[in-house]
């Protein structure tokens, strides 16, 4: 059992790098019935296409000549939203005991390498090292499936074709100008690739041949172009070097969370006036874009988070995610685990209790902006509003104990 608990720990999540997060209210059919035989047919058809995107005729029929209709990565794109996780459990594995110590093993055998890619693009190392740490576990979780086949079924699919029919595109283009090998172009079943699982449009406009020796390589047992493009790309995305991510705070008595939001934006010294400090004493550090977010409701753990959250949201817009690079990172870098108590009895809910929530909500007058199972803006403007119209702390979170009294148990 120790052994399973050590792979689970160390395993990459259950969480797209790079991919377009979906709207809430929006979700795009695919195609009914799809198999290898109407596979073939696509093929086909898309040539055209890839053509007049300017591959060649001859990359275009190599490759999708070994391209196979990939069924499951069908089903896991498509059953995204049907299965959550709480955050505590989400940082129970991603910011696990085994994973600190592998970061700062890994910051102890790469940090020259290191050291020189903060130098230059700005970029704390630890961030970087978390960054590989939550995506391919430190480069030991690569993935293995075949990245064209997984883009082409993806584009065949049709849900979200546009997006990866471009990634396809994109691939192609790669192997067309030998970066890669088409053996050696595996990733993850979205199509991210490499120890920092890129998408190819990202491989196209951040990655970095930081070694010097004439390729962008991702894929290869040194992680030195990764790193570096990982760093590259978090500094193109507004990464302010010698700024927080964001820490862990304390919220005085009868804190309004209506101002728990990145929409509300107030300095850092405007948040200390409110009493807002951080968890482990001390004075806020200044900035002047500064947000509250609270994802567990008032009943967990809060965070200041600064623009350079933004930055590491680029990279995946959950912030679950987010937190958790950050908190890896200070966990890596000597940090203490988060202090604030976790409400554990409480389970995630379902894709159809999630529903359930926002059928329940509208029925009794509050808009949770439709049906859909995603707990947007809207959503969480609603569950304050029904709260507040109990005398409830109004955070918004959908848990149990809302779904409950929705129902009037």
């Amino acid at each position: 059992m120790r052994v399973l608990a050590l792979i689970l720990a160390l395993l990459p999540l259950p969480a797209l790098a790079q991919t377009l997060a979906e709207p809430e209210g929006a979700m795009a059919e695919g195609r009914e019935v799809e198999t290898e035989a109407g596979f073939r047919a696509w093929i086909q058809d898309y040539r055209v296409k890839a053509l007049e995107a300017g591959i060649s005729a001859a990359t275009w029929d190599r490759e999708m000549r070994g391209a196979t209709f990939l069924p499951d990565v069908v089903r896991r794109d498509r059953n995204q939203n049907e299965f959550t996780r709480t955050i505590w459990d989400y940082l129970d594995i991603a910011v696990s005991d085994e994973r600190v110590a592998m970061g700062q093993a890994a910051l102890k055998k790469h940090g020259p390498l290191l050291e020189k890619i903060e130098a230059q693009y700005g970029v704390r190392k630890e961030i970087v090292l978390a960054v590989w740490g939550l995506e391919t576990s430190y480069g030991n979780f690569r993935g293995n499936t075949d990245t064209i086949s997984a883009l082409a079924t993806l584009t065949y699919d049709g849900r979200r074709e546009a997006f990866f029919g471009e990634q396809l595109l994109q691939a192609l283009r790669i192997l067309e100008a030998g970066e890669i090998s088409r053996a050696d172009m595996q990733g993850s079943w979205a199509g991210a690739m490499g120890h920092t699982q890129f998408m190819p449009t990202s491989w196209r406009d951040f990655a970095v041949d930081f070694d010097g020796d004439g390729k962008r390589n991702l894929w290869s047992d040194d992680p030195a172009d990764a790193l570096a493009s990982a760093a590259h790309y978090l500094a193109e995305h507004g990464w302010a070097a010698g700024v927080p991510w964001g820490m862990e705070v304390t919220l005085p008595k009868g804190f309004d969370y209506d101002l728990t939001s990145e929409r509300v934006v107030k300095t850092a010294a405007e948040w200390a006036a409110l009493g807002v400090t951080p968890a482990a004493g001390g004075a806020l550090p200044a900035g002047e874009r500064v947000s509250i977010l609270v994802p567990a409701g008032a009943q967990g753990a809060a965070f200041a988070i600064w623009p350079n959250f933004q930055a590491i949201e680029s990279y995946n817009p959950a912030d679950a995610y987010v937190i958790a690079i950050g908190h890896l990172a200070d966990r890596i870098a000597g940090g203490e685990p988060i202090r604030t108590a976790w409400p554990r009895h409480w389970k995630a809910l379902t894709l159809e209790e999630r529903k359930e929530v926002q059928e329940r909500l509208s029925a009794a007058g509050f808009d949770a902006g439709g049906v859909d199972g995603r707990i947007g803006p809207k959503t969480v403007a609603a569950v304050k509003a029904w709260q507040r119209a109990r005398g409830l702390v109004a955070d918004g979170y959908a848990s149990p104990d809302v779904l409950r009294d929705l129902r009037g148990k």
